[in-house]
């Protein structure tokens, strides 16, 4: 399969998941075990500290880990993740970057680092995946 197909299948996969369209986050790259993808940060992320909510961020965090996790072209489910919140952040670009850690035919295991355009850290995210490898005609 081709990058561009590799791309297409990504685009279809995001396009079809509702509530990260709703949320506003756009997919910016994808290649086998890695996603990148953006939220511009408006008022409907906020808390009422001001700050981008916690669960906005493990959002941003969570669809990069699912476009990384299904980039192989094997169907791959969440099994497990969590997230650690370094710093808040209140305005301007947020970029989600996850890459596949490690990984076997049923688990793998992601890396996701969301930063602002300052570059600043602003959360870290660990997932798991179990993924459904095809069934072998014997």
């Amino acid at each position: 399969m081709s990058a561009s197909d590799d791309l297409r299948r990504a685009k279809e996969f995001f396009a079809a998941d509702s509530f990260s369209q709703e949320t506003g986050l756009e997919l910016v790259s994808v290649s086998p075990g890695r996603a990148t993808v953006s939220m511009q940060i408006c008022d409907r992320h906020k808390n009422s500290h001001g700050t981008v909510h916690g669960g906005a961020l493990f959002t941003l965090a969570d669809t990069a880990f699912a476009l990384a996790s299904n980039s192989h072209g094997i169907p791959a489910a969440g099994i497990n993740a969590s997230i650690s919140y370094l710093t808040a952040a209140r305005d301007g670009i947020l970029t989600a970057e996850a890459e596949e850690f490690t990984g076997n035919p049923k688990l793998a295991s992601y890396t996701v680092v969301i930063t602002d355009d300052k570059e600043r850290k602003i959360a870290i995210f660990q997932g798991m995946v179990y993924r459904k490898t095809p069934k072998r005609d014997i």
